[in-house]
């Protein structure tokens, strides 16, 4: 029977123990509280200077001490307890930082350590009985996981309301913003600036990117995001790019270029290359400002409509600036128009078959080398007797000479060569 009494006397003498502990001084839990802080806001360097953040830190460490040891004392379960308000907007804080989660549970983490430490130390100075402070330990630790159990489970699942509900708030801003921008009304440049996270003022390159959804498990707006990164990369831009996706397999991008840099069109064509897959760019011409900003993204868009039209035939990138684009892309604001064009000005010279193809492709190169056989000969790395039989064979399919109507022929020959069958004659 002894020692059974001895185990409850030493389990009485524990809780009261507890029980002196939880009713320490405002002053003595303060003073843990800001020991406490100290250390938090040292281990958790996304908060480093951010005196709003750490002041909401401080608020929730002394709310969240006071109210553990309120509940130990007067012995509240700690299934009915809610986490304190200021640990709650601590939370929110976080998430509408976009600071990870991980800041807020390291918080809870090394305040459950602290805390034990500082009771430890409490029960060592008025408890002589190794016995009952352990004890006394094992009850205040038992409490304190519960509570931090409870309460993290509560600021966490918050937190990730926070995060969702600031993320619809901020993209909602964000294509609001793009979208006055784009659409040429007066702006805030540095408000506009800050939510979109680019800066507008300097020279831009505007990208439209899309792929093939089937063409690998990798999420396509993922991989799109980060082809952007990666062209921001070759083209050694000094900030950050923008994407901003339209669907689940298209998104129109940014990149920010330094004064005067040049662009390699080679280059980018071999990261999407990279990629796999059916991934596609179209690009405008650089822009400058925010009126360049807007001018490449049209760009952009035309030189998109032009490469989803030329289908399986359209090049790894469109360039607005390559010949032949512009023409293509005022053409394909009016289908019926550029058919009738191809038709009257190429007569059979507009079929969709890869031999009359060549042709075209010759003839096109021949008239922008000022008709030189010669010199077509060196672009096409032909033989000049070839090209000229080319020359000829087109001559003949399309039943009049070159010289009629050249405008008009070499707006037909660039409406073939970008549009492709969507203009073209199907072959007999």
């Amino acid at each position: 029977m002894g020692p059974r009494v001895d185990r409850k006397e030493i389990a009485r003498r524990a809780a009261a123990r507890v029980a002196d502990i939880a009713a320490a001084s405002s002053a003595q839990l303060d003073e843990v509280a800001r020991l406490l802080l100290a250390e938090l806001a040292e281990s958790i360097p996304e908060l480093r200077g951010d005196q709003l953040m750490l002041g909401l830190l401080h608020a929730s460490v002394e709310s969240n001490v006071k109210t553990f040891f309120h509940i130990v004392r007067y012995g509240v379960p700690v299934d009915t307890v809610e986490a304190p308000w200021p640990a709650v907007e601590y939370a929110r804080r976080l998430a509408q930082r976009e600071i990870s989660s991980n800041a807020l549970l390291r918080a809870y983490r090394l305040g459950h350590r602290r805390a034990l430490e500082w009771v430890a130390g409490e029960l060592a100075g008025v408890e002589p009985d190794g016995r009952v402070s352990f004890a006394a330990l094992q009850m205040l630790q038992d409490a304190a996981f519960a509570y931090i159990d409870r309460v993290s489970e509560q600021v966490v699942a918050e937190y990730e309301t926070e995060r969702e509900r600031w993320l619809a708030h901020r993209n909602t801003i964000r294509t609001a913003t793009l979208s006055a921008l784009l659409a040429g009304e007066e702006v805030d440049v540095a408000a506009a600036e800050q939510v979109l996270g680019y800066r507008l003022r300097r020279e831009h390159l505007g990208l439209v990117l899309w792929s093939d959804e089937r063409m690998t498990s990798t999420d396509p707006l993922e991989l799109l995001g980060q082809l952007t990164g990666a062209v921001a990369q070759e083209v050694g831009a000094d900030s950050s790019p923008l994407f901003v996706p339209q669907d689940r397999s298209l998104g129109w991008g940014w990149i920010p270029l330094r004064a005067g840099a040049p662009v390699d069109l080679d280059g980018l064509a071999r990261i999407l290359g990279e990629a796999g897959g059916e991934v596609k760019a179209a690009v405008g011409a650089v822009g400058t400002g925010l009126a360049g900003f807007r001018a490449t993204h049209r760009q952009a868009l035309r030189a998109h409509r032009v490469a989803v039209l030329g289908a399986e035939r359209a090049q790894r990138i469109t360039s607005f600036t390559a010949p032949g684009v512009r023409a293509a892309a005022a053409l394909a604001g009016d289908l019926d128009l550029a058919r009738d064009l191809v038709t009257s000005m190429l007569g059979g010279l507009a079929q969709d078959d890869e031999g009359v193809a060549r042709l075209r492709e010759t003839l096109t190169v021949f008239l922008q080398q000022n008709q030189s056989f010669v010199a077509t000969a060196a672009k096409v790395h032909l033989h000049k007797n070839t090209v000229k039989y080319r020359v000829d064979k087109a001559v003949r399919l399309r039943g009049r000479p070159i010289e009629e109507d050249r405008l008009d022929l070499e707006l037909a020959l660039a409406a073939c060569r970008w549009l492709g069958p969507a203009v073209l004659s199907r072959s007999a």
